[in-house]
């Protein structure tokens, strides 16, 4: 199975590379992407750079154009299909059928991967993507079980492509409203989740206390490891319960289950972080890189050392084992 690992900028690019990736997926500097965020993302200089680094060393390069193209905008998203058609890269992760549309018309030869934004989850949605526009690969969302997995593989006429390992969306993607709704920036249009913008911590007395636009997202005791606020992973009273309310701050690994997930037939295992530092990158790949290779029995000691760099310094394995509230 490909390892497909993230890079926010061109150094966790490099970092990514060296570190082990099979493919590494990257996007523009602008709300083209999932990960719009100050001081992240490429401009088509650094891609074409970065692009041509990892042909030299063998590793494919994919470019998330993963946003819905706002009416009467389209023109930002079409630029950027054709840009990343031009630098060469290997594939385009896109979730607006638009912008499919555009690309299979436009650029008939380029590979169409379908991003986990555009939630399609099950094979007739899938099988319709793969027969209208040649989508290749499909991007799965993390809702599913393997048995959920396994069971539209044997359905389906493209690739499979599963998360295992970084921030856990608990939210069907492409579908959440949690961040337009507090802040007014939309993941799925302007690619911003909890813009920093509008993130913002104080201290209550002995409470750090973490607020997201107008509304108080969590309050973590000294000694607590805080999380980054988001709405769907708050911590609020609901009825006469105090807690979290749609999920834990915590991180996704599922890399004990590699195997499980092959006989599934999964083809590429994703990493998220594209909002992560280089070194956070060049840890996590290097030891997933290491973890793929290796057999089971040897897999846990190789990737308990990932969990202090986890959101909480937790991990679950979310839908894979969920037990829903």
């Amino acid at each position: 199975m490909e390892l497909i690992c993230p890079a926010g900028t061109p150094s966790a690019f490099k970092e990514a590379v060296n570190a082990g990736a099979d493919a590494v997926y990257c996007g523009f500097r602008d709300e083209t992407n999932a990960r719009n965020f100050p001081g992240l993302n490429f401009s088509p200089a650094e891609l074409g750079e970065a692009i041509a680094y990892a042909k030299r060393k063998g590793v494919q390069t994919f470019v998330a154009l993963n946003t819905f193209m706002r009416a009467g905008q389209e023109a930002l998203w079409y630029k950027g299909a054709d840009e990343a058609v031009r630098l060469g890269a290997d594939a385009l992760i896109v979730a607006d059928f638009g912008l499919m549309a555009y690309i299979a018309e436009r650029h008939p030869e380029q590979r169409l991967h379908v991003s986990v934004q555009a939630s399609a989850s099950n094979a007739d949605a899938i099988n319709f993507l793969v027969d209208t526009f040649n989508a290749k690969r499909v991007v799965l969302p993390r809702t599913l079980t393997i048995a959920d997995i396994a069971r539209i593989a044997r359905q389906i006429r493209c690739e499979i492509e599963v998360f295992v390992f970084g921030g856990l969306c608990v939210m069907a993607e492409g579908r959440c409203s949690l961040s337009s709704y507090a802040t007014g920036k939309s993941p799925n249009m302007n690619g911003v989740c909890s813009p920093p913008s509008h993130v913002h911590y104080r201290q209550d007395g002995g409470e750090l206390v973490s607020e997201l636009g107008d509304y108080t997202i969590n309050r973590f005791p000294a000694g607590e490891a805080a999380g980054y606020p988001t709405l769907c992973k708050g911590r609020f009273d609901v009825a006469t319960d105090h807690g979290y309310a749609f999920e834990d701050p915590v991180s996704l690994d599922v890399m004990d289950q590699l195997d499980a997930l092959r006989d599934a037939g999964v083809s590429a295992l994703k990493v998220e972080g594209r909002q992560r530092g280089k070194a956070y990158v060049a840890e996590v790949v290097s030891t997933l890189r290491q973890a793929v290779n290796a057999d089971a029995a040897a897999r846990p000691a190789l990737i308990s050392r990932l969990r202090l760099l986890s959101e909480g310094q937790r991990t679950t394995s979310g839908a894979y084992e969920k037990r829903w509230r």
